[in-house]
């Protein structure tokens, strides 16, 4: 599994020309599915991202040294299955993607997974298989990428 992480002030998802979901200041964390994922990447994900020290500590003024949970801030999880294309030629290739038959469950139980963690009104998705227009202010700006121990596949 395949997530990118960016800190954001603020992000949403659009689909149809109407806002799907928002957050303020958090993460948005857009996922991509390997076809050989399995419950543990989940979890691995899941852990990790919420514990990732990506914002300063205003009582302290300490850098990198509170998650998202700390700071109650929300999360923004979106389906993203492109994060495992690579080219062929000029062309994308997507075959070690999830197929959505199976992803589509599987990105339902992540999302889950994230609410029972961390808050269930704090973590908001976009729509699995739609076409999405993301938008996002990033704080920092922030951009990481993590992939489970078995995304290396």
């Amino acid at each position: 599994m395949r997530a990118v992480i960016q800190r954001v002030s603020s992000s949403s998802v659009t689909v149809d020309g109407r806002i799907v979901s928002e957050i303020g200041p958090g993460l948005l964390v857009l996922i991509g599915i390997h076809e050989s994922d399995t419950e543990s990447d989940a979890d691995y994900i899941c852990r990790k991202v919420l514990n990732m020290r990506l914002f300063s500590n205003e009582t302290t003024g300490k850098g990198w040294d509170q998650n998202v949970m700390q700071r109650n801030y929300g999360v923004l999880l979106v389906s993203q299955f492109t994060l495992y294309g690579f080219l062929k030629g000029n062309k994308p290739d997507f075959h070690v993607a999830m197929p959505p038959d199976k992803a589509k469950p599987f990105y339902a139980s992540l999302v889950e997974k994230f609410q029972k963690a961390y808050n269930p009104d704090a973590v908001k998705d976009g729509v699995f298989g739609a076409m999405m227009q993301v938008n996002l202010v990033n704080d920092g700006p922030v951009t990481m990428q993590l992939d489970s121990p078995q995304s290396t596949k």
